[in-house]
């Protein structure tokens, strides 16, 4: 991924932060969380009042990619790459659960971008 996932994920099978092919899902697999995380960094999602729901052995935070992947379609062509190597990550991508999730206005966003994004995409049905 040209974003630099590979330098921190190994590409499919981990290195200093966890690998995007397993079924753990350190803060949650649905869109919106993946979104904040990406965006905004691990530190910066547990500020926003996101708990770990699974646990992976990392060597650090997760930095904020929003300053790399300017746009939110960047963004979600990221999630769609995640989503292609690691197909059973849709299927944990239902609502994120109440421990997961913060309540209130959405996160603050990296600076020079909107302070919300857009909601995630619809699903299509394959059949």
């Amino acid at each position: 991924m040209s974003a630099g996932c590979n330098g921190c994920h190994g590409g499919t099978g981990g290195g200093m932060g966890p690998p995007l092919t397993n079924p753990v899902w350190v803060y949650g697999s649905d869109d919106d969380t993946l979104f904040r995380l990406i965006s905004l960094g691990s530190d910066e999602l547990k500020k926003q009042g996101y708990t770990r729901k699974g646990s992976e052995n990392v060597v650090g935070p997760m930095p904020p990619m929003g300053g790399v992947l300017k746009d939110s379609d960047s963004l979600w062509k990221v999630i769609a790459w995640i989503r292609l190597v690691n197909p059973s990550s849709a299927g944990g991508g239902t609502a994120p659960s109440a421990s997961a999730t913060p309540s209130g206005a959405a996160p603050a966003a990296p600076s020079g971008r909107h302070p919300r994004h857009p909601p995630p995409r619809p699903r299509r049905n394959s059949g």
